[in-house]
This record gives C-alpha cells, sequence and structure tokens, in this order.
C-alpha cells in the first residue's frame, strides 16, 4: 500500500477542456477543489472556455473570483478538444499537469490512484474500466488504440481516455498541432518520443449527466487520419535525425 505522504505532490495543475459545460462545469470545479488539497501543497484548477456558446464561461469566471485555486482560459472561438489542450498545458504553472475532460465523467478522487504512481512514473494514464458510452463509441476507441499501438511505440490500452497526469517539465517546448480527438495520441506519442515512463491505471468512467457527447462526422474522423499519418512521418524523419546526429558525432570523436 502506497504511503499517502508518498503520494503528496508538490504542485498540480488541473485543466479542463470545456465547450458547452454550463450543466457541468461548477460541479466538476468544485469536486477537483474538494480532492486537491489532500494531494497537492499547491494547485490550481483550469477551465478552458473553448468558445462555448452556454454559460460555461461565465459560470467559471465567477468560480474563478470566489477561489483564488480556479482561473478561466476563454477562446473567443471553438478551437477544437486539441486547441483546448494545447490552451490548457499552456497555462498550467505547477510541476504535475492533469488532463481531465470538462464533461463531468471522471471522478476527481481518482487523481489519488493516478498520484499513487509518481515519481516512479512521468506520465501515469487512466484507463476506463467500464466505459459509460454507447457500443459504436465503444468500438471506435478499440479501433483506434489498436492502430495508434501500432504505428506508434505507445504500449496503452485507452489512448483517448482524457484523464491523464504528466510532468510539466516534459510538456516544456512540445510542439502539438492536432485540432480535434487526435490530440491524445499526438501527445503521447510525443511524450514517448522523449523517453517518457509511462503507466496505466484503471479509473471509473461515469455516465454523462448533463449535455451532449460531440460526435465525430466524416470530416472530423479524415483529419484525424491525416494527422495521425502526418504525425507518424515526422516522429519517423526526427528519428532519422537523432540517428544520423549521434553517427556524426561518433565519427568525430573516433577520428580524434
Amino acid at each position: 500500500m502506497v504511503n499517502r505522504q508518498e503520494q503528496r505532490l508538490k504542485g498540480l495543475s488541473v485543466f479542463l477542456p470545456s465547450h458547452n459545460e454550463e450543466g457541468n462545469v461548477e460541479r466538476v470545479v468544485r469536486g477537483f477543489l474538494g480532492e486537491l488539497p489532500r494531494l497537492a501543497d499547491s494547485y490550481e484548477v483550469i477551465v478552458v472556455d473553448d468558445g462555448s456558446r452556454d454559460r460555461t464561461g461565465e459560470i467559471a469566471d465567477r468560480l474563478a473570483a470566489e477561489d483564488p485555486h480556479v482561473r478561466v482560459v476563454h477562446h473567443q472561438v471553438n478551437r477544437g478538444y486539441g486547441g483546448a489542450v494545447i490552451s490548457g498545458i499552456r497555462a498550467a504553472r505547477e510541476p504535475y499537469v492533469l488532463l481531465c475532460d470538462g464533461d463531468g465523467q471522471f471522478d476527481p478522487a481518482d487523481v489519488e490512484l493516478l498520484a499513487a504512481r509518481v515519481p516512479a512514473f512521468d506520465v501515469v494514464v487512466g484507463r476506463r474500466a467500464r466505459r459509460a458510452d454507447h457500443l459504436m463509441r465503444r468500438f471506435n476507441g478499440k479501433a483506434w488504440t489498436w492502430l495508434v499501438r501500432r504505428l506508434f511505440d505507445v504500449r496503452i490500452t485507452d489512448i483517448d481516455c482524457g484523464f491523464k497526469l504528466m510532468r510539466r517539465d516534459l510538456l516544456d517546448g512540445l510542439e502539438l498541432r492536432a485540432k480535434g480527438a487526435m490530440i491524445s495520441t499526438e501527445l503521447m506519442a510525443r511524450l514517448v518520443a522523449r523517453g517518457a515512463k509511462v503507466d496505466e491505471v484503471d479509473v471509473k468512467h461515469l455516465p454523462r449527466l448533463v449535455g451532449e457527447q460531440s460526435g465525430a462526422n466524416l470530416r472530423v474522423i479524415l483529419r484525424a487520419f491525416k494527422e495521425l499519418f502526418a504525425l507518424r512521418g515526422e516522429l519517423r524523419a526526427e528519428s532519422d535525425s537523432d540517428r544520423n546526429s549521434e553517427s556524426v558525432h561518433s565519427s568525430g570523436r573516433s577520428s580524434d
């Protein structure tokens, strides 16, 4: 059993990508505010209001005015899930960063399960033990993960789980480009390419109580595949460049 003192983090930034989540944002933020004091010495909850057309931003601003641990990032227009994740990463200030989808389908108490795996691991990702989604969404998720595992050296079984704990320094200078759901794949592939040690733990996945899931239309799906193979090519090119550089340095040392 992990000692609670060993689980305690020096600092934790939680960011919540949120688009039209007026029925969820207050409950989710307050859930984290109730859990984080016992898990981290310093903490913040960042709501990324991704161009919401409802009261998400207004509610988030009120919460920030009430509690200095809450901050809000506003997108004037919807940038997509990828854009919201990128903004959340850039806004985070603490040594550890947690991505949590803002739809209320993850339990803030499960942060403890991820925190228990650091510092042995640099990145700890959730694995939805029982997905509270319809059959087709679960099937698509498994098929996408199967493909990603074969294209990249990412040994996790739930690539798109929106509950990920990461060391902040590993995110510094990370160039992320995906606009939509492909951001999860890009994030993990680039962290693994940086040598991050990754672990995966089971977490609860709760039914969505309010609001609607955004379905992926054909245009979004095609864009995801385009971004997927572009990422594969880019990482291969970077790997080849690194090997060539090492070869040149080795040759230089041999001639000395």
